[in-house]
């Protein structure tokens, strides 16, 4: 089974709303930080580790479309 391309568009709105959710993380670490809960900081950084994997994931894909026209930060 194929996968069908993502436009442009939608590449930009996932990246838009993963970088969005990073304000909840941040208040979460925070949080977290200040009450001194481990539990809570655990799941803020592995929620933090899962952003950065999908903007780096968005980010690959943009550069794929755009036919290398980005320089290789992230090599596949």
């Amino acid at each position: 089974m194929s996968k069908k391309p993502k436009s442009k568009a939608s590449l930009y709105l996932s990246l838009g709303t993963t970088l969005f959710g990073t304000v909840s993380v941040v208040r979460r670490l925070k949080s977290a930080r200040q009450e001194g809960d481990t539990l809570q900081l655990a799941d803020a950084v592995v929620s933090a580790a899962s952003i950065i994997t999908g903007v780096a994931l968005l980010a690959r894909e943009l550069r794929r479309m755009n036919d290398g026209d980005w320089p290789d930060v992230l090599p596949d």
